[in-house]
């Protein structure tokens, strides 16, 4: 498996990152958020979903960084930043459209938590930033309320 370097540059680029990101596993105290340079860094662990759905199935997952450019302001909710150890699985990143280009990214993790950024415009990038390692297991979701991929 080649490594991910994914832009996003709108709503629909955006939608592709999130299917990557899928079940990545993010720990609380790796979230930078650099307020002077407008940017939020999210290092994860994401979830190969390709070779998982590939005719030869393998779980596995990638260490990876989700990076967010002209961030005007970044909120959390259901998230304790004193809790730096703390682990949350990510399962979508939305955008909703304000005034053009602006609007809401909103990053969202199984069992309420979320990260919202006021954004000028989308400018996003995920990348792999090494080997992948075997994974236990396929991530599921029960079949009421969850979130489907892509």
């Amino acid at each position: 498996m080649d490594p991910l370097k994914l832009i996003a540059l709108d709503e629909e680029d955006l939608s592709v990152i999130s299917c990557h990101v899928q079940d990545a596993v993010v720990t609380v105290g790796e979230i930078v958020w650099i307020p002077a340079e407008r940017r939020l860094v999210i290092p994860l662990n994401r979830f190969d979903w390709e070779s998982a759905e590939s005719e030869t199935p393998q779980f596995r997952r990638r260490r990876a960084a989700l990076r967010f450019e002209c961030v005007n302001a970044f909120k959390a909710r259901g998230i304790d930043p004193a809790a730096k150890s703390a682990v949350l699985n990510l399962l979508a990143v939305n955008f909703a459209q304000g005034e053009a280009p602006s609007g809401t990214v909103e990053l969202m993790f199984s069992g309420g938590p979320a990260l919202r950024l006021d954004v000028e415009c989308v400018e996003a990038e995920l990348a792999d930033l090494g080997p992948t390692w075997t994974a236990a297991h396929r991530p599921g979701h029960p079949e009421a309320g969850s979130q489907s991929r892509g």
